[in-house]
């Protein structure tokens, strides 16, 4: 594998926002947990920087190349089915973008981010300042979305190992092996 032939996969705005967005909600999380008020503008700043990024690359996922595009990796229920069943008998195809779950969890993801942006924001907002459902509501998307980068960083830690390859560096680099074989490009 170390000889294989590379490919542009993930194009250098993808990759900024997918670390844009990674450092934004670690920031926020952090600054959330810190004694009331210590670090208020820091954790506002990283929710609005979280919102932006999340905005940005959904644009992009309409306009971007090849592999940035929703209608390249997001695919139907039967497809994602497929794919788990593919998956838990330990023989699915690999992919050179997202896999069918990953796309999903990239959606599931960008929501969580972004409607933590913005019932942070409305929390600041005369509207509904100081509304405890809001609040709680805030809450449980911050668990929420701790419980879904757990996911994605356990399924970047599943699919490395098994089709033999570093997502993560790949995530940096932009490049992943060419597709051979039976691989969906």
């Amino acid at each position: 594998m170390a000889g294989a032939t590379r490919i542009h996969v993930w194009d250098a705005l993808v990759r900024v926002l997918h670390w844009t967005l990674a450092a934004a909600v670690t920031t926020a999380w952090v600054s959330g947990r810190w004694p009331p008020h210590d670090f208020d503008a820091v954790h506002h700043t990283a929710g609005y920087v979280a919102g932006a990024a999340v905005l940005l690359r959904l644009a992009w996922g309409f306009t971007g190349a090849r592999y940035a595009r929703l209608a390249q990796f997001v695919r139907g229920p039967r497809t994602v089915l497929a794919y788990a069943r593919a998956m838990g008998s330990g023989h699915e195809p690999r992919y050179v973008g997202h896999n069918p779950l990953g796309g999903w969890m990239v959606l599931l993801l960008w929501s969580s981010a972004f409607a933590l942006a913005l019932t942070g924001w409305l929390y600041t907002t005369d509207w509904l300042w100081g509304y405890e459902w809001l609040s709680d509501l805030h809450a449980a998307l911050a668990w929420l979305i701790a419980t879904l980068v757990i996911g994605h960083l356990g399924g970047v830690v599943v699919a490395s190992w098994r089709h033999r390859e570093n997502l993560v560096g790949a995530m940096f680099s932009g490049r992943k092996r060419a597709p051979e074989g039976d691989d969906i490009a």
